[in-house]
């Protein structure tokens, strides 16, 4: 089984972002990057697939510019066989970046692709379903366990209220979650051995793919400071507060 397993390059979670002066943009200027947490789960699953002798190859990709080989050696240090940068300066959106990896999908004939659920930058929590759709696969989405079985991906995702445990016929595109498993600790000489492994370079504009964006992003501002807690001495104050100050009670 092959294994293919996209990547996005992020602002680390560590990181407090700040909101540029003109409030056009999130400021990733001299940022610490790294990888999506999410997508570093879906890793995690593929690398471990691949352990169990399920899979006999993973292949991780990002779309971006060169400043993404980062994420992908990071892939490839946590066990990764080959990674593929698809190269673009555009502004991508989830479906531009879904149309790039389904180019990319039908030429190396994955039985399996992985990413994370989500992105922590954008939140926007699309490119998985709308890769599945682009491509015609089955999907499950938000996986917290995984299993493959008789050519079918026995996965439990997350849903309102519970999980469900659902099978996927093979090809199908997976999304992860947090409660997937724990990512490897990366150690020192796998990121060394890493940095000298080839990273295969695709110019996404060969594929003549329109990924102009459909959105536009319109202001960024911090959410309104909340008021200071205020405490009471009684019931009777606090009822009244509600009545007088809140106006929440007749």
């Amino acid at each position: 089984m092959k294994l293919l397993v996209a990547v996005k390059r992020v602002v680390d979670h560590n990181i407090k972002v700040h909101i540029k002066p003109d409030g056009s943009d999130v400021e990733l200027a001299n940022v610490r990057m790294s990888i999506n947490p999410f997508d570093e789960n879906a890793v995690e699953a593929a690398v471990r697939l691949k352990e169990s002798g399920v899979a006999h190859e993973v292949v991780a990709v990002a779309v971006g510019t060169a400043a993404a080989q980062d994420v992908l050696r990071h892939a490839l240090a946590m066990g990764a066989d080959r990674a593929i940068l698809l190269e673009s300066g555009d502004t991508l959106q989830p479906l531009g970046t879904a149309k790039l990896l389904k180019a990319l999908i039908e030429r190396e004939q994955p039985d399996l692709v992985l990413l994370g659920k989500q992105s922590i930058d954008d939140d926007t929590c699309q490119t998985g379903q709308m890769l599945a759709a682009l491509l015609g696969y089955g999907q499950g989405t938000f996986i917290s366990a995984l299993e493959m079985e008789n050519g079918e991906a026995i996965v439990t995702r997350e849903v309102e209220g519970g999980s469900e445990r659902i099978a996927v016929a093979l090809p199908a595109v997976l999304t992860a979650d947090l409660r997937l498993n724990e990512p490897r600790y990366v150690k020192l000489p796998n990121l060394m051995m890493a940095k000298k492994k080839p990273i295969q370079t695709i110019q996404a504009a060969e594929f003549g793919i329109d990924v102009s964006p459909r959105l536009a992003l319109v202001n960024v501002a911090d959410p309104p400071a909340r008021k200071p807690c205020t405490m009471v001495g009684s019931v009777g104050e606090l009822v009244e507060k509600l009545r007088s100050e809140a106006r929440v009670l007749p």
